[in-house]
């Protein structure tokens, strides 16, 4: 069924974050729910826009690196193209911040 798409560790570690995210989420608003605040971002926002906004800047963060990724191996005279780790943990930084402070 999933054999169309290159499942990795990261890229499993990824999807699994993003479906425990949903699901903590979902608890969360059932127990206490949200009101608007304003963050760093233009918009109020509610912790569910934050999230939402968040999945999409890490989702921009992935791509971003894997479509740079050959450049900057051959950039920085690498043997072998920057693990794909490092733009999982540059994303989930850019999420906290984003839930945290946006």
């Amino acid at each position: 069924m999933f054999d169309w798409m290159a499942w990795t560790t990261p890229v499993a570690v990824f999807f699994s974050c993003i479906a425990l995210m949903l699901a903590g989420m979902t608890v969360w608003e059932i127990k206490s729910p949200t009101t608007l605040r304003k963050g760093f971002l233009p918009i109020e926002t509610t912790r569910g826009d934050r999230l939402f906004i968040g999945l999409l800047s890490a989702a921009y963060v992935n791509l971003a690196f894997v479509g740079a990724s050959g450049r900057l191996a051959t950039w920085l005279g690498l043997d072998s193209e920057p693990s794909i780790w490092i733009s999982f943990v540059l994303s989930m930084g850019l999420l906290g911040l984003i839930m945290r402070k946006g």
